[in-house]
């Protein structure tokens, strides 16, 4: 018997044509900022400091200052219908991905859910409160061994995917990548992947990451002898469309075109050295030249390594270039998330410039353990 494709045995149509070339056509954030797009681009725009003093008693945590998303309550933002025992992380990836269809919706420009649309979502580790507080249970509980068996999915790294795509019905591919500060560039990768094989017709891509007394513990025993804590811990979640491009409705203007992106790992111990590399690799494989970059968004890593990385970027696109894009300062240091929350601060600078249409955005970011990702936009001018 000739075997039925899986693509036609799960959606019952053809699968879509392969396509390589994956454009942004929308994007929503939960941050610091508060609730959605205007939110985010509004305290960009304004470059609005957001970090306040976290209460103690709260969060079990001794940090002086932390960028909170405002007033988030997971069930008064959510409903009580099956909000019960979601964790902070998975709240914020949840509402994230709420209000891009809810803000495509109000442009009129709604995003179709369903088996052709894929999920890929980037994580540090999922929620370590979750997880620190399972294991303590473990310990603590009465024997044998009794732990809150209702909590364990969240435990899980990929439960805030896995959560956002029950809850809005995206039945394509669901994906969970980690992989550090540039997790979010590894998913975007991914993501095209996917597009290009013709695994789905469009795909929610972002990175969420929670602020917890568990993570500030986890931060301050990680960080290097050479990193003093420039920023404060930040929390929140951004998620991008992409789509591909030779099948874009034609009502759907195009907000920037991913080019190339370039990952890789430090093995030689020189980690400015890589990043070198990888910038240079990306730029040629998008065939975009230094004079044609508008904007060049480092990832903001505390310590040696942040450092070389804006050094770099300052040397080869120029000041006013490498100062475009920038968040961590005023968002916090958001950890796995923080590249997705650069390519938003990217795309909410040059909805502000006419002049960005048609030149190049470059992404960077570096982690502590040796991960390097860049990657390359050409920004499209399409309305916001």
């Amino acid at each position: 018997m000739t075997p039925v494709p899986t693509e036609e045995v799960t959606t019952g149509t053809r699968p879509p044509a392969r396509t390589d070339r994956a454009v942004i056509t929308a994007w929503s954030a939960v941050s610091p900022y508060g609730m959605g797009r205007a939110a985010y681009a509004e305290g960009i725009t304004g470059r609005r400091p957001t970090e306040s003093v976290p209460d103690p008693a709260a969060w079990q945590t001794p940090d002086a200052a932390a960028c909170l998303v405002p007033g988030f309550d997971i069930r008064q933002i959510l409903g009580r219908a099956g909000t019960r025992t979601m964790d902070r992380a998975m709240g914020l990836a949840v509402t994230a991905v709420r209000e891009l269809f809810d803000e495509a919706e109000a442009d009129e420009r709604p995003v179709t859910r369903g088996a052709g649309t894929a999920l890929v979502l980037g994580t540090t580790l999922g929620s370590a409160a979750s997880q620190q507080n399972f294991s303590r249970a473990s310990y603590l509980g009465e024997k044998p061994y009794d732990v809150p068996a209702q909590l364990m999915p969240n435990t899980l790294m990929n439960s805030p995917a896995g959560a956002s795509a029950i809850r809005f019905g995206l039945k394509g591919p669901n994906t969970t990548v980690a992989g550090g500060r540039p997790t979010a560039l590894l998913a975007l990768a991914y993501a095209r992947r996917l597009l290009a094989a013709g695994r789905a017709e469009r795909a929610l891509v972002g990175a969420v990451e929670e602020y917890s007394g568990a993570r500030s513990w986890l931060e301050r025993h990680s960080r290097g002898a050479d990193e003093e804590q420039t920023a404060p811990l930040g929390e929140g979640c951004a998620v991008l469309l992409i789509e591909p491009a030779d099948t874009l409705p034609e009502d759907r203007p195009a907000l920037a075109e991913l080019l190339a992106i370039d990952v890789r790992v430090d093995v030689g111990g020189d980690l400015p050295g890589t990043l070198r590399e990888s910038v240079r690799h990306a730029l040629a494989e998008s065939g975009i030249g230094p004079d044609e970059v508008w904007a060049a968004s480092g990832g903001g890593l505390s310590g040696d390594a942040g450092d070389h990385e804006q050094a770099l970027l300052t040397e080869l696109f120029g000041q006013e270039a490498a100062g475009r894009g920038m968040c961590h300062e005023l968002i916090g240091d958001t950890a796995s998330a923080q590249a997705a929350f650069q390519l938003a601060a990217v795309l909410v600078t040059a909805g502000a410039d006419p002049a960005s249409a048609g030149r190049a955005a470059v992404i960077t970011s570096v982690d502590r353990e040796g991960l390097v990702a860049c990657g390359v936009l050409r920004l499209l001018g399409g309305a916001r």
